[in-house]
Protein backbone atom coordinates (compact mmCIF):
# COMPACT_ATOMS: atom_id res chain seq x y z
CA UNK A 1 0.00 0.00 0.00
CA UNK A 2 1.17 3.47 -0.79
CA UNK A 3 0.41 6.82 0.81
CA UNK A 4 0.78 9.89 -1.41
CA UNK A 5 3.03 12.65 -0.11
CA UNK A 6 4.15 16.02 -1.37
CA UNK A 7 7.87 16.69 -1.63
CA UNK A 8 8.85 20.34 -1.71
CA UNK A 9 12.41 21.46 -2.30
CA UNK A 10 13.44 24.74 -0.72
CA UNK A 11 16.08 27.22 -1.90
CA UNK A 12 18.78 25.42 0.14
CA UNK A 13 18.03 22.10 -1.57
CA UNK A 14 16.34 20.56 1.47
CA UNK A 15 13.11 18.63 1.02
CA UNK A 16 9.99 18.91 3.16
CA UNK A 17 7.64 15.92 3.03
CA UNK A 18 3.98 16.05 4.00
CA UNK A 19 1.57 13.11 3.86
CA UNK A 20 -1.91 14.61 3.64
CA UNK A 21 -3.68 11.42 4.80
CA UNK A 22 -1.50 10.96 7.89
CA UNK A 23 -0.69 14.51 9.01
CA UNK A 24 1.57 13.19 11.77
CA UNK A 25 3.85 11.84 9.00
CA UNK A 26 5.71 15.03 8.19
CA UNK A 27 9.48 15.10 7.82
CA UNK A 28 12.36 16.52 5.84
CA UNK A 29 15.58 15.39 4.21
CA UNK A 30 18.91 16.76 3.06
CA UNK A 31 18.21 15.50 -0.48
CA UNK A 32 15.50 13.58 -2.33
CA UNK A 33 16.77 10.10 -1.37
CA UNK A 34 17.15 11.12 2.26
CA UNK A 35 13.66 12.63 2.27
CA UNK A 36 12.20 9.44 0.78
CA UNK A 37 13.94 7.30 3.41
CA UNK A 38 12.77 9.62 6.19
CA UNK A 39 9.21 9.60 4.81
CA UNK A 40 9.03 5.81 4.92
CA UNK A 41 10.33 5.80 8.48
CA UNK A 42 8.08 8.58 9.76
CA UNK A 43 5.01 6.97 8.21
CA UNK A 44 5.46 3.87 10.39
CA UNK A 45 6.20 6.00 13.45
CA UNK A 46 3.11 8.13 12.82
CA UNK A 47 0.93 5.04 12.50
CA UNK A 48 2.02 4.06 16.02
CA UNK A 49 -0.06 6.98 17.31
CA UNK A 50 -3.17 5.52 15.70
CA UNK A 51 -2.43 2.07 17.11
CA UNK A 52 -1.66 3.41 20.59
CA UNK A 53 -4.82 5.54 20.70
CA UNK A 54 -6.91 2.84 18.97
CA UNK A 55 -7.94 5.26 16.23
CA UNK A 56 -8.96 4.33 12.70
CA UNK A 57 -6.02 4.74 10.32
CA UNK A 58 -7.07 6.78 7.29
CA UNK A 59 -6.80 4.91 4.01
CA UNK A 60 -4.59 6.42 1.33
CA UNK A 61 -6.21 8.97 -0.93
CA UNK A 62 -5.76 9.05 -4.68
CA UNK A 63 -2.39 10.49 -5.62
CA UNK A 64 -2.40 13.95 -7.11
CA UNK A 65 -0.07 15.24 -9.79
CA UNK A 66 3.43 15.62 -8.37
CA UNK A 67 2.83 13.35 -5.36
CA UNK A 68 5.39 10.74 -4.39
CA UNK A 69 4.02 7.41 -3.21
CA UNK A 70 5.39 6.27 0.15
CA UNK A 71 5.35 2.51 0.52
CA UNK A 72 3.96 0.90 3.63
CA UNK A 73 5.26 -2.66 4.11
CA UNK A 74 2.64 -5.32 3.36
CA UNK A 75 2.70 -6.70 6.91
CA UNK A 76 2.13 -3.22 8.33
CA UNK A 77 -0.74 -2.62 5.89
CA UNK A 78 -2.35 -5.91 6.92
CA UNK A 79 -2.09 -4.81 10.56
CA UNK A 80 -3.66 -1.45 9.69
CA UNK A 81 -6.58 -3.30 8.09
CA UNK A 82 -6.90 -5.47 11.20
CA UNK A 83 -6.81 -2.49 13.57
CA UNK A 84 -9.40 -0.62 11.53
CA UNK A 85 -11.69 -3.65 11.53
CA UNK A 86 -11.29 -4.19 15.29
CA UNK A 87 -12.26 -0.57 15.90
CA UNK A 88 -15.12 -0.62 13.37
CA UNK A 89 -16.60 -3.75 14.93
CA UNK A 90 -15.83 -2.62 18.50
CA UNK A 91 -13.95 -5.87 19.21
CA UNK A 92 -11.37 -5.75 21.99
CA UNK A 93 -8.01 -7.46 21.89
CA UNK A 94 -9.23 -9.77 24.66
CA UNK A 95 -12.26 -10.74 22.60
CA UNK A 96 -10.12 -11.36 19.52
CA UNK A 97 -7.79 -13.54 21.62
CA UNK A 98 -10.82 -15.53 22.79
CA UNK A 99 -12.02 -15.99 19.20
CA UNK A 100 -8.55 -17.06 18.07
CA UNK A 101 -8.12 -19.26 21.15
CA UNK A 102 -4.77 -17.67 21.98
CA UNK A 103 -3.42 -15.64 24.88
CA UNK A 104 -4.10 -11.90 24.86
CA UNK A 105 -0.38 -11.11 24.63
CA UNK A 106 -0.30 -12.81 21.21
CA UNK A 107 -2.98 -10.41 20.01
CA UNK A 108 -1.09 -7.50 21.58
CA UNK A 109 1.91 -8.45 19.43
CA UNK A 110 -0.40 -8.96 16.46
CA UNK A 111 -1.43 -5.31 16.55
CA UNK A 112 2.11 -4.03 17.09
CA UNK A 113 3.56 -2.61 13.87
CA UNK A 114 7.11 -3.36 15.00
CA UNK A 115 6.56 -7.02 15.87
CA UNK A 116 7.14 -9.50 13.06
CA UNK A 117 3.93 -11.41 12.48
CA UNK A 118 3.20 -14.14 9.98
CA UNK A 119 0.69 -12.95 7.42
CA UNK A 120 -1.31 -16.16 7.98
CA UNK A 121 -1.95 -15.14 11.60
CA UNK A 122 -3.18 -11.73 10.50
CA UNK A 123 -5.45 -13.41 7.93
CA UNK A 124 -6.79 -15.74 10.65
CA UNK A 125 -7.53 -12.78 12.90
CA UNK A 126 -9.38 -11.02 10.09
CA UNK A 127 -11.33 -14.22 9.39
CA UNK A 128 -12.53 -14.17 13.01
CA UNK A 129 -13.94 -10.74 12.17
CA UNK A 130 -15.69 -12.19 9.09
CA UNK A 131 -13.20 -10.53 6.74
CA UNK A 132 -10.87 -11.99 4.13
CA UNK A 133 -7.36 -10.72 3.57
CA UNK A 134 -6.77 -10.47 -0.19
CA UNK A 135 -3.30 -10.10 -1.68
CA UNK A 136 -2.60 -9.19 -5.29
CA UNK A 137 0.27 -8.48 -7.60
CA UNK A 138 0.17 -5.54 -9.97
Amino acid sequence: MYYPASFEKNEKGLYTVICRDIPEAATCGDNYDDALFMAQDVLLVALDFYFDKKRIVPTPSVAQEGDVLIELPASAWAKVLLLNELISQNVSQSELARRLQVQKQQVTRLVNLHHATKIDFIASALAKLDKTLVLSVQ
